[in-house]
């Protein structure tokens, strides 16, 4: 795997020119996730799928290391608010799970020329802190379902109400009829009439 200074540099890259505290973590994170599992070179391909957890600074320091890109679906989104990604090699089926620590932040006075702002002794300490000192590191077991996998669409069917394509059995089934998640469970759009589109307001007949 190439060395922290030039994947920083490709994280701040993708994060138009700044380095970050949180940016630092991801590409610590990845490194140690990839290296846990054997993968030199997470770019080529389509083995490493990554899970990640929180949609800050961090996610995309995790996907200027490993490549993994929501439209590739090799990076997945679950908005659990946390430091942390699970790591899944496709070819072995191993997974681990990479979380940060939260009393991390606390010892990196230690680890900084004193005079900086909080900040930028995070970031500077981050850099050098120790794997076991920044993350935990776990085995995990990941089970993805074939509509989630990499590839081309599994299924597409029509939603019921609005008329929209719904990919990869996203749809949900009420009375025989589906519909997208939006109709059926109220969307997070809505009309400038303030009108919800939803199956509330388009009751199906039950069947």
């Amino acid at each position: 795997m190439r060395s922290l200074g030039e994947l920083l540099a490709d994280a701040e890259t993708m994060h138009r020119g700044r380095i970050c505290a949180g940016q630092v973590l991801g590409v610590r994170m990845a490194m140690l996730g990839c290296q846990s599992l054997g993968i030199d070179e997470p770019t080529r391909g389509k083995r490493l799928i990554v899970y990640v957890e929180i949609d800050r600074c961090m996610a995309d320091a995790i996907a200027a290391v490993t490549g993994c890109r929501l439209g590739k679906r090799t990076l997945k989104h679950l908005d659990y608010g946390k430091c942390a990604c699970t790591f899944v090699d496709t070819s072995s089926g191993r997974a681990v799970r990479v979380s940060a620590r939260d009393d991390a932040r606390s010892h990196v006075w230690h680890y900084a020329p004193s005079g900086l702002d909080k900040k930028t002794t995070q970031c500077e300490a981050y850099k050098i802190m120790s794997d076991s000192e920044l993350f935990v590191v776990q085995e995990v077991v990941v089970d993805i379902p074939d509509q989630d996998q990499p590839g081309p669409p599994v299924s597409r069917v029509v939603c019921a109400i609005c008329g929209e394509g719904i990919n990869d059995r996203r749809e949900m089934w009420l009375n025989g009829q589906a519909l997208c998640r939006a109709c059926g469970q109220g969307g997070y759009y809505r009309n400038p009439e303030n009108k919800i589109e939803s199956f509330s307001s388009h009751p199906l007949p039950v069947t």
